[in-house]
């Protein structure tokens, strides 16, 4: 396992990582700051956010359309404003999850709901798969978690390597163990002795097994790992739902285990966990991760919706 203490290696301090060095040394910073003063400074980091950003902000708006068909042109309009907004928060978010101090979390409003479904679980010495969604704060609401409960997460390892190397180490400092995407093996031994692993399975993952599931009436693309860590490993799976509040803070949701799961359908289950995750969304749309290109991989002779190159798969029957 990889320890928090590893020293930087070598060749992350050449020249041409200073960039990045100096990238991590503002993320350090902002997590420096206090609470009260990081959320207002994302709003207005999220109002430029919507300009830099035109190819990410057009892709939420097509997310938006095929999600919301009913919904009024101007209505979409205002939700896609407030959803970059959000996305300039969930960069300061970033910094306080990643870098915070434990004391500067601990004045960081949250209300916890539902820790007896993890604390009869670990009684039982049954592992627990926590099913979550790519939400703008889903880093920030993960280590307030940990800081009640022991957890681990799956992680897909970033581009840049210096971030790679300072964010893992950060995350390893308080998760109880970090999982990437592809270990399989470990993820399944952690989750028999009776860990508690949070997982976000609501992107395009093209390369691994996958079914095409409805997502607010969309066939998207859906890796069934839920289904087959759930056979695997035992483990009970939970819906982990959160959001931030109008007036600072957040509220997280332990929701009660999926009752037969899993079952001998890993599309059937696909769709149970899509459809759960699709009332966390709905629970909360303006802070949700609608820049992700959701609908990359589409159903053999469908339409592309992002532009050219997107491949294509058979849909589930």
């Amino acid at each position: 396992m990889l320890s928090p203490r590893r020293r930087v290696p070598r060749r992350l301090l050449s020249v041409r990582h200073w960039p990045s060095w100096c990238a991590v040394w503002v993320i350090w910073l902002l997590a420096r700051l206090p609470y009260s003063l990081l959320i207002p400074l994302g709003r207005g980091i999220g109002q430029l956010v919507q300009w830099v950003m035109p190819a990410r902000r057009k892709v939420a708006a097509t997310n938006l359309r095929l999600c919301f068909p009913e919904m009024a042109p101007d209505e979409r309009a205002r939700l896609l404003r407030t959803n970059m907004i959000n996305v300039g928060i969930m960069l300061m978010e970033f910094a306080l999850g990643w870098l915070g101090s434990r004391r500067s979390l601990e004045h960081v409003p949250v209300d916890i709901q539902g820790l007896g479904y993890l604390e009869d679980a670990r009684r039982r010495g049954v592992g627990v798969l926590l099913v979550g969604a790519h939400f703008t704060h889903l880093e920030l609401c993960g280590r307030l978690l940990s800081m009640r409960v022991p957890l681990a997460g799956m992680y897909r390892a970033m581009d840049n390597e210096v971030l790679e190397f300072v964010i893992l180490r950060a995350r390893l400092r308080y998760a109880a163990a970090m999982f990437t995407k592809d270990d399989l093996l470990g993820t399944v031994r952690y989750l028999r002795r009776g860990g508690i692993l949070w997982y976000a399975p609501d992107q395009d993952m093209r390369g691994k097994e996958a079914v095409f599931a409805p997502f607010f009436g969309v066939l998207a693309a859906t890796i069934t790992a839920t289904h087959h860590l759930a056979r695997l490993s035992g483990a009970e799976v939970m819906p982990f739902a959160h959001r931030r509040l109008p007036h600072g803070g957040y509220e997280i949701r332990i929701l009660p285990p999926f009752d037969d799961f899993p079952s001998s359908d890993a599309g059937a289950d696909t769709q149970r966990v899509n459809g759960a995750i699709e009332t966390m969304v709905a629970a909360a749309p303006e802070q949700y991760l609608w820049i992700h290109k959701r609908f990359k991989t589409r159903p053999a002779g469908a339409r592309e919706v992002y532009g050219v190159g997107v491949e294509s798969r058979r849909p589930i029957r």
